[in-house]
């Protein structure tokens, strides 16, 4: 009987480990599958704008999933699905309808021919004999066109789209459509000028009817007076997870904001691309962040940021150090030898400019970092940011745990994080 039950335990114990294997990978290929075109990025057209996600699921396999696409400079796309219950069926059916779109997305990008109504005929065609009987989606096709301030949408049986104007009113886009279902044969599409719009929020519903400790009240009864009062994710981020007890189903939400026309100026300078000046220029930050708070905590993280940001700018942006190199050069200790006879060479400056934005009577400081080098691709961000062990990219990690958020322009080569005072 012993050598039966230590038979059965390992045989249970090698069914958890193969279990928990297959649930990494099916975690992996939903990340894979969710496209993401602007991981730690700006959108810096006309106006510029933060765009900022979350993605908690409530179990490994999600029945929520996301895509945002840049499809070109000027538009930018975002779909949100929600599939109907939990667990696998839902999981399936969201990942099987996001692969497709992004698939459609990508064919469209490579002719020039983005159109939204042929994105939504497309892939209700598609998935509508994937469905079960009694199946749904809810779902949003949501296209911000920055030259036009417009938005144009459909959305099926998704929560409202919360939007913040110039005058701190709360706008709220109701679904134009039904859920989504086996027998769809029409659909709506609107279109919302943005002009005076600031700030928006798209979530799905995982979040609105989540139970608050607040007698039992749904958190709908809270999102308007949250999002109006929170100028980041992490604002808003904070006052979610303060109402609730525990996360009752998966959670998705894109939060947007749009920098230009609510800040302020306070420092603009040039440097040179030396050493001496990379000390120069942290003296000068040191010295504004003095002027502007005594909260030496708040100043101390934004210095850091600054610091690993900068110094990136400087050797990897303007003197063109890769990761590979650095680190042979420091293996060799020629490394600062290197830099001193690079920047000789060196005609390139970097601008540094910081901001101020007053919002619900907090103020946030916001400092951009330009270099005028070749930039680099910022996917290689979510790798680093998986792995924090690595060596590569440890400045933009540390910048990034010392701010609120740091956001790259679509080269590379400008970046801009954020502090609150």
């Amino acid at each position: 009987m012993e050598e039966e039950n230590k038979k059965k335990l390992k045989e249970l114990q090698n069914k958890e480990l193969y279990n928990s294997y297959q649930e990494d990978l099916g975690f992996a290929k939903e990340l894979n599958i969710l496209r993401n075109d602007f991981y730690y990025q700006m959108i810096s057209s006309k106006d510029i704008l933060l765009v900022d996600f979350m993605y908690k699921p409530l179990d490994v396999m999600s029945g929520d999933a996301y895509s945002a696409r840049r499809i070109d400079d000027h538009c930018t796309f975002y779909l949100m699905v929600d599939g109907m219950g939990k667990g696998m069926s839902a999981s399936l059916t969201a990942m099987i309808m996001t692969s497709f779109v992004n698939h459609i997305i990508d064919k469209m990008i490579l002719h020039d021919s983005f159109d939204l109504s042929i994105l939504v005929n497309e892939t209700i065609d598609y998935i509508k004999p994937i469905l079960l009987e009694e199946e749904s989606l809810a779902i949003d096709y949501i296209v911000i066109d920055n030259d036009e301030n417009m938005l144009y949408y459909a959305k099926f049986a998704m929560p409202v789209l919360l939007m913040q104007n110039n005058n701190d009113e709360i706008i709220r886009l109701k679904s134009n459509n039904p859920p989504l279902c086996k027998y769809q044969d029409t659909f709506n599409i609107d279109g919302f000028d943005i002009k005076e719009v600031k700030k928006m929020l798209i979530y799905t519903d995982g979040i609105v009817e989540n139970e608050s400790v607040f007698n039992e009240r749904p958190y709908s009864d809270f999102i308007e007076d949250d999002f109006l009062n929170s100028f980041t994710r992490e604002d808003f981020k904070e006052k979610f997870f303060q109402k609730i007890n525990i996360q009752e189903d998966d959670i998705t939400l894109i939060f947007i904001n749009k920098l230009d026309g609510i800040r302020t100026t306070i420092a603009d300078k040039s440097f040179s691309s030396t050493l001496n000046e990379v000390d120069n220029a942290n003296q000068w930050y040191s010295d504004i962040w003095q002027s502007i708070t005594n909260n030496e905590t708040v100043s101390y993280h934004a210095s850091i940021s600054f610091t690993e940001l900068y110094m990136n700018a400087y050797e990897h942006g303007n003197l063109g150090i890769d990761s590979e190199m650095k680190n042979t050069l420091l293996e060799n200790d020629t490394y600062f030898d290197t830099l001193l006879d690079m920047e000789r060479k060196c005609s390139k400056r970097l601008s540094v400019k910081v901001y101020k934005i007053e919002h619900c009577s907090r103020s946030y400081i916001i400092t951009q970092i330009t270099d005028e080098g070749d930039g680099f691709d910022t996917q290689i961000l979510s790798e680093i940011f998986r792995n924090s062990q690595t060596l590569n990219g440890r400045g933009v990690f540390v910048s990034r745990k010392n701010s609120l958020g740091i956001y790259y322009n679509s080269k590379g080569n400008s970046v801009l994080y954020l502090n609150r005072l």
